[in-house]
């Protein structure tokens, strides 16, 4: 004689469905603490970098990155020769003579300011030249420029996150630092290209209410910090 087949009951059923509720709980709840380190994360390096900027203009009356290379040769230590420096003209930007925008994390580093090995052998370094990165692997870029949501062409001195950045850590640490909105306040949506492709303006924020689209989570955003 054959015994009839026994399926699950309802209670076995929810079970495992409660099972795999709390499963998909716990790696959403774990994906949200991973991004809220990241975060935190690119917080404190933006803020280290901040202060050891303002730190090398006290100390030695100049910008990092514009520092004429004879100054940084006689007042930084490691510095090889007289051509590891900028114009001088009191901005940290690129020109045909120098990437100042690299020689910053060299001029920064070997004032012992930052962390890192930042080196170059006059004022255009290679394309191998090392640049402070993101949680996420990008760039990050110190620069006197337009490039940040809202500049009407006006230049100012901006600390880029680097992009490769999710909408939802861009919102939280807006949230956290500024006043929550790309389109506005000290920290603003920038689609400078850190590595991988520029991040897409009308992916990364509402534009009708500044709101980053953290819901959406794009996952290649990037913002400037105005100083």
């Amino acid at each position: 004689m054959t015994k009839n087949a026994r399926g699950f009951t309802l209670i076995e059923l929810a079970i495992v469905l409660v099972v795999i509720g709390l499963l998909m709980g716990g790696i959403l709840k774990g994906q949200e603490l991973i991004e809220s380190a990241r975060a935190r994360n690119l917080i404190s390096q933006m803020d280290s970098i901040k202060a050891a900027y303002f730190t090398f203009q006290d100390k030695y009356r100049a910008v990092p990155g514009d520092y004429p290379g004879p100054l940084a040769r006689a007042n930084l230590s490691g510095i090889a020769n007289d051509q590891v420096g900028g114009n001088g003209d009191g901005v940290v930007r690129d020109t045909a003579q120098a990437r100042e925008t690299l020689l910053a994390w060299v001029h920064l580093s070997h004032a012992n300011l930052i962390s890192g090995n930042y080196q170059s052998t006059g004022g255009q370094p290679d394309a191998s030249a090392e640049w402070p990165r993101n949680p996420y692997g990008a760039r990050l870029q110190l620069q006197y420029d337009a490039q940040f949501f809202g500049s009407g062409g006006v230049p100012r001195l901006t600390l880029k996150t680097g992009n490769q950045v999710p909408a939802r850590v861009l919102a939280e640490i807006d949230r956290k630092t500024d006043d929550g909105r790309a389109n506005s306040g000290q920290f603003r949506f920038s689609g400078y290209d850190g590595g991988g492709g520029a991040p897409s303006e009308s992916r990364c924020f509402d534009a009708r209410s500044g709101f980053w689209r953290a819901a959406d989570n794009e996952a290649n955003c990037g913002a400037a910090s105005l100083f």
